[in-house]
């Protein structure tokens, strides 16, 4: 993609979805030695593709600098291992996965998912571009490879004799600045009769529940399945079967094949979904307009609360440091004058400073030390298992809240 076409169908982008201005990458953490040097912010201006309904944003940085070097592991979300468990039982159930078969995941990130394949005894392979994260996965003995996925690594891995039953592609495809290369190395690799899955967060939700700050500069894309079945289909490949699921705030898991298969029938899910994205309107680019209204007021109505507490005296600290909230702190403009600190229990961020903000990141005992009025949730769409493993804060009064889709107080 240049900074003006389309990523995936090369048509010249001049529609805007949402600008929310200028914004740091959104996990380059700083260490606080760093906190007086200058940080490089770039557009996050998203827009739609009027021919193929993409959502997406101009690429400014390559993928090596964004995740060369990543902060983000799996394995330290209960929610998101038990949704990996879950999976794995499911396509060993449903496609007959045996010993002799082979799982490949694509940005396999800490082995938090493969895993559970390797407990059943099924041959895996992982490819993880962040050596980083990659060596926790090697430690834990879940055979990885380190590389950003493509053609290339494709036929690298072929040549290998790699051809799996099935590929893995957890919330990455959003991550990806070239999409058919990306595709293009699924197709190479996957065994003729093979399944990929693909989970992304579904743009309907994104929509319909204001979740503005899922976007920023390591999320290149946004997808309804309008868009995505044309990705896949651009590469002789097929989406089966899709599934509507709860993670990330409302995602869909596709399963695809190749296009020549004889084993895998397209569910009639697939045909219902895309009609329901056509009747709201997600073919046609007038649809996307005016989605930065309610953005605005999530940013009102913020701003409003944590200076109302901050002139009353009352403490306001953040739990987590996901992207998101590095997106929702820098389109508001919020500092640690208005929230003191965020916890978060990935010892990798602990320490760090949040990139643009500079509000500092403890461990989540700090905030029993300090008893705070509030915790703002930036990952809100782990509000259950965070007030759960944080239900403590009720001892002193403390209530939880809620930015997302729009700002809520709970007790």
């Amino acid at each position: 993609m240049t900074q003006d076409h389309c990523r995936l169908c090369g048509e010249p982008l001049h529609e805007t979805f949402i600008d929310l201005g200028m914004s740091p990458l959104s996990n380059a953490f700083l260490p606080p030695a760093r906190a007086n040097q200058a940080e490089t912010f770039y557009p996050l201006h998203a827009y739609a593709c009027t021919e193929c309904h993409l959502v997406q944003l101009a690429q400014f940085e390559t993928p090596q600098a964004i995740f060369g070097d990543y902060l983000y592991f799996s394995s330290f979300s209960e929610s998101w291992l038990k949704h990996a468990e879950l999976y794995t039982a499911r396509m060993i159930e449903r496609f007959g996965l045996v010993a002799a078969d082979e799982v490949v995941e694509v940005a396999s990130n800490d082995g938090y998912l493969l895993q559970f394949f390797q407990k059943a005894g099924i041959g895996i392979l992982g490819v993880e571009p962040a050596a980083n994260v990659a060596e926790v996965a090697i430690g834990r003995g879940i055979p990885t490879d380190v590389a950003f996925f493509g053609r290339a690594t494709a036929l690298r891995l072929r040549s290998m004799g790699h051809a799996p039953r099935a590929i893995v592609a957890n919330n990455v495809l959003a991550h990806v600045p070239d999409l058919n290369d990306f595709i293009a190395g699924m197709k190479i690799l996957l065994a003729p009769e093979g399944v990929i899955t693909v989970e992304f967060p579904h743009l309907q939700h994104l929509i319909d529940e204001n979740q503005f700050d899922t976007i920023y500069h390591e999320h290149f894309s946004y997808f309804s399945l309008l868009a995505a079945r044309r990705a896949f289909a651009a590469h002789d490949l097929d989406v089966f079967d899709v599934e509507e699921l709860t993670t990330h705030g409302g995602s869909l898991r596709l399963y695809v094949c190749h296009h020549e298969s004889k084993t895998h029938e397209i569910s009639a899910s697939v045909a219902k979904l895309l009609q329901r994205e056509l009747d709201a309107g997600y073919g046609d680019v007038s649809f996307y307009r005016g989605f930065a209204r309610r953005a605005e007021e999530v940013k009102f109505q913020l701003l409003a609360f944590l200076i109302t507490a901050r002139r009353a005296g009352k403490t306001v600290v953040g739990y987590g440091a996901p992207a998101k909230g590095n997106t929702l702190l820098n389109y508001c403009g919020i500092r640690s004058d208005l929230l003191r600190y965020t916890v978060d229990l990935s010892p990798h961020k602990q320490g760090l400073l949040l990139p643009g903000s500079h509000i500092p990141v403890f461990h989540p005992d700090h905030i029993a030390s300090v008893k705070p009025d509030y915790v703002l949730i930036l990952p809100w769409n782990l509000r259950e298992e965070i007030m759960h493993q944080m239900a403590a804060i009720r001892d002193w009064g403390g209530k939880f809240v809620i930015p997302v889709p729009a700002l809520q107080v709970l007790e």
